[in-house]
């Protein structure tokens, strides 16, 4: 069933023809999860009882190795398909990467982060292994670690845990969610805490991540994390397409969080200064006020003006609406040139000219460039008395 299933995935007959009656392939991980849920998988992952080198030559496509994990990356008709060879993992202290040897197939399964993603099926005729639980828990919707050290080994897995109890579904059984609480969630590195967070960020339901993060252990977020703040919903929906949804939604739940704190907490994490420093300003934006208040459309975008898009959804209300769908596109048909060249005197008497203008213009008391013009030049001429 879960072969002929792979078959319908993009990519998935080219890697059974690649497969052949190879018996040392199986396919492994999340892609059976998925397929045995009637789900369509994000991945295909491979793994293959022995070296890599002949899958990789029968695949052909554009192939990345990694050596010291024994895995390969693999694009085939435009399709990611992960490989690895079989193998145990070791950390030589909590939250470091994995020191890997080669292994059966049964010792890669009992490496892995929860049983349910403890299952492979060969490829080449159907069988399946799996972790004795894997398959009870996939029915009766449990996530469980296969070993007692599996939070303390890779503390990401508070993470992944939370990914599949917001996508699937799934609650800890009562033993895991024990050892989840116990971990210690920052023992690793910034920058893989920081994959982790753009993960859940990637997701289609981030706030249900984060609030299962917060349930399996509250560290793992900073102090003052919203994880499902009020109004998320309608600030997305005022940004549409445009902008960064994914930093919309963090600056929502990052409200209550103390300012230096979340600098710093981005910066450990690997975001860049300008995904952090919207991060930042979209969170507690000091112009929302300002935009709230505003009672006309040019008070409005002087509110709204230099801000993020992200900030000014965030704030909400109609005049955010107003501003993002409407008056962000109001401007001048008429240049400085233009004025200076109309009598205007050069210097700051400039600006206030075009300003008044365009405020007229958002206003609807003047339109088009020959009433924009006089009123820029008034203005101007009064500002340089």
């Amino acid at each position: 069933m879960v072969v002929a299933k792979l078959a319908e995935l993009p990519g998935g007959q080219a890697v059974i023809d690649a497969v052949g009656d190879d018996t040392s392939v199986w396919l492994v991980g999340g892609a059976v999860r998925d397929l045995l849920l009637e789900r369509t998988p994000s991945e295909i992952d491979l793994v293959v009882e022995g070296p890599l080198d002949d899958l990789l030559a029968r695949l052909g496509g554009d192939a990345e190795r990694f050596e010291r994990f024994g895995t390969a990356t693999v694009l085939l008709d435009g399709v990611r398909i992960d490989l690895a060879s079989a193998r145990t993992e070791t950390y030589a202290q909590p939250g470091a990467l994995p020191e890997v040897e080669p292994a059966s197939l049964d010792e890669d399964l009992r490496r892995r982060d929860f049983t349910i993603n403890a299952i492979a099926v060969r490829i080449s005729d159907g069988e399946v292994r799996s972790d004795p639980a894997a398959l009870d828990d996939l029915e009766a919707q449990t996530l469980r670690v296969l070993h007692q050290r599996s939070f303390l080994d890779d503390p990401t897995r508070l993470w992944r845990g939370a990914r599949y109890s917001a996508r699937l579904g799934f609650s800890p059984e009562t033993e895991t969610a024990a050892l989840a609480a116990a971990a210690t969630p920052g023992a690793v590195s910034g920058p893989r805490l920081g994959h982790e967070l753009r993960l859940a960020l990637a997701e289609p339901h981030p706030t249900a991540v984060f609030t299962a993060v917060d349930s399996f252990n509250p560290a793992a977020l900073p102090e003052g994390f919203c994880a499902s703040p009020e109004g998320l919903d309608d600030a997305l929906a005022l940004l549409g397409e445009e902008g960064r949804r994914d930093l919309l939604t963090l600056a929502a739940c990052c409200k209550g969080v103390e300012l230096e704190l979340l600098t710093r907490w981005l910066d450990y994490l690997g975001f860049t200064a300008s995904e952090r420093d919207l991060v930042a300003i979209s969170s507690r934006w000091v112009t929302a006020a300002p935009l709230r208040n505003a009672q006309t459309p040019a008070q409005v975008a002087a509110a709204a003006r230099g801000a993020p898009i992200e900030a000014v959804a965030l704030c909400g209300g109609e005049n955010a609406r107003r501003w993002i769908d409407e008056l962000r596109y109001v401007g001048l048909e008429i240049t400085g040139d233009e004025l200076l060249a109309a009598g205007a005197a050069p210097g700051p008497a400039i600006g206030a000219g075009l300003q008044h203008a365009l405020e007229l213009t958002l206003d609807g008391e003047i339109a088009g460039a020959e009433q924009q013009l006089e009123a820029a030049l008034k203005r101007a001429q009064d500002a340089a008395q």
